[in-house]
């Protein structure tokens, strides 16, 4: 499960790249990117400051200034975003391949049961989610749209 912070990261980051697909973008600032992205400001500010400093963002400083892409949404990874906001994504530590932890109640990992069950829907999760960027998820939401807009009334 993703956390609340994780959300309002990557709602500031769909604000974002909306703008940057704008034919003039400008800087967004963290009253703009709240207001359209419907997160709370004051949790925003540290959120930005972890993705400008993971290097997807920048922020401008001065009147006109704010916070933009520099990278492409097609090369923002959703994986990475969520082990920056939420650290390791595997459900148990011993799964994890960047944050690796032997589990204390474990005998042997080689015949835990819970391990190997776990160990095969994760590695399922990850191949999906390790594809997914943020343009995959711009697509999504036109896609969204797109049906509920032809969807006959009733439905």
């Amino acid at each position: 499960m993703i956390t609340q912070k994780m959300k309002y990261a990557l709602k500031a980051l769909l604000a974002l790249a909306d703008e940057a697909a704008r034919p003039s973008p400008q800087p967004l600032t963290i009253e703009e990117i709240a207001k359209r992205s419907g997160a709370p400001k004051r949790f925003l500010e540290h959120i930005l400051l972890e993705i400008r400093n993971a290097g997807a963002i920048a922020s401008i400083r001065g009147r006109s200034g704010g916070y933009s892409l520099i990278k492409a949404p097609r090369d923002i990874s959703i994986s990475e975003m969520l082990r920056l906001i939420d650290g390791p994504i595997a459900p148990l530590p011993c799964l994890s391949r960047r944050s690796y932890q032997r589990c204390e109640d474990c005998t042997d990992e080689a015949s835990c049961r819970i391990r190997k069950v776990f160990a095969e829907v994760f590695w399922s999760y990850l191949l999906i989610i390790e594809s997914l960027t943020l343009e995959d998820m711009l697509r999504s939401s036109e896609v969204a749209a797109s049906v509920l807009l032809e969807a006959p009334a009733g439905e």
